[in-house]
């Protein structure tokens, strides 16, 4: 959802607030401190850059999935610093099996650019972090209100949610005016007192995303149950308002995965735009005549056909018809490329794929073949 919010600032007048705005940001507050979550890795230091890595791997992925790539990362890339400096094969490598590829490419530009024109340090204040490589409003608002307290309202899905709920906001958020109306609802709820902002912040997180859940909600373990408009009227499973659906198509795509003599598998890096962008990934053919077309032309006489691959995209399901070919010399692979005018690509020994940026269906073929 798209809407400007980079020059509205947070306001100091009261007189626009909503009734038991006062409850609502004490009550969660003190609820956070007493019951929220407290041993997340990135909650042990509430640095910026900390912070902005968590908010972008949590972007449409769960928290337990998470903890892991997180940990791993932080110990590859503890700071800016050293993720600006990285190849960008490094960074997708570690972030393989996360998916939303584009969030590390972003993750890895907007190093570049703190580095370059902020000194490596991140800015302090909500309108000039929105300017960095995938930083958006509530990432900014994220980094702003825990690392700086600065007065400012996250809205990323578990906020919207939960003040959807709490005020019966039912204006459909598919609508962009009505997504905007909503963020100037999260900015009359923030408290008064900015010293309470990193804990009103992740307080407000943890509820949405331990208690106020989209379909079993623990209405009754609620510290702000006796304000909410949804627990009142009893229909909580009613909001958020969405009536724009993703609409999904299916595609079918055949793949040759090629390995030599010594076990190395041949991996082409993907272009820039597209599923998988900059990954790497075995020769992907859009039909099946086209790819027995290439094997017939391989001359391939050891073919295994792997079990259909299905796999879930945001907004495609696909299924990866995977054929592996073995017994190849390193030399008439290449020499096959090269008279082909086709991408030469690279030759993978298990431990190089391994640490290379791979999509997960992938990850899970040359795991399972080289099992074998």
């Amino acid at each position: 959802m798209n809407f400007d919010m980079t020059k509205t600032s947070p306001t100091q007048d009261t007189s626009l607030r909503l009734k038991g705005k006062a409850d609502f940001a004490s009550q969660l507050v003190q609820w956070q401190r007493k019951s929220g979550r407290h041993d997340l890795p990135w909650q042990k230091v509430l640095a910026p850059y900390r912070v902005w890595v968590s908010e972008i791997m949590l972007q449409q992925t769960q928290v337990v999935t998470v903890i892991s790539y997180f940990e791993r990362f932080m110990n590859r890339f503890p700071n800016v610093q050293t993720l600006a400096n990285a190849h960008l094969d490094e960074v997708l490598g570690l972030w393989s099996g996360l998916g939303y590829y584009s969030r590390a490419r972003n993750l890895h530009s907007c190093a570049k650019k703190v580095l370059e024109f902020h000194g490596g340090e991140f800015p302090k204040d909500f309108d000039t972090l929105q300017t960095l490589p995938g930083i958006g409003p509530s990432t900014a608002a994220a980094i702003a209100s825990i690392c700086f307290k600065e007065r400012v309202p996250i809205l990323d899905g578990n906020v919207k949610r939960v003040l959807c709920r709490l005020k019966g906001f039912d204006a459909d958020l598919s609508i962009a005016k009505n997504h905007k109306e909503l963020w100037e609802v999260a900015l009359q709820e923030l408290p008064t007192a900015k010293a309470d902002m990193p804990t009103y912040t992740q307080g407000i997180m943890d509820l949405g995303a331990t208690v106020c859940t989209p379909k079993n909600p623990k209405c009754s373990e609620c510290p702000v149950r006796k304000i909410c408009d949804a627990n009142s009227k009893g229909n909580p499973l009613s909001y958020p308002v969405k009536s724009k659906r993703i609409k999904r198509t299916s595609e079918s795509l055949w793949m040759v995965c090629i390995e030599n003599t010594k076990n190395e598998i041949f991996l082409e890096q993907r272009s820039a735009k597209g599923i998988w962008a900059g990954l790497y990934c075995f020769p992907t053919f859009s039909n099946e005549e086209l790819c027995d077309q290439f094997i017939n032309a391989m001359g391939a006489k050891n073919v295994h056909f792997v079990p259909v691959i299905t796999h879930a995209l945001t907004h495609k399901e696909l299924s990866l018809h995977v054929v592996k070919l073995s017994g190849f010399s390193k030399q008439k692979v290449d020499k096959f490329f090269s008279n082909t005018l086709q991408n030469v690509g690279h030759w993978m020994s298990q431990e190089q794929w391994s640490g290379a940026g791979v999509p997960a269906p992938i990850r899970k073929v040359l795991i399972a073949t080289a099992a074998h």
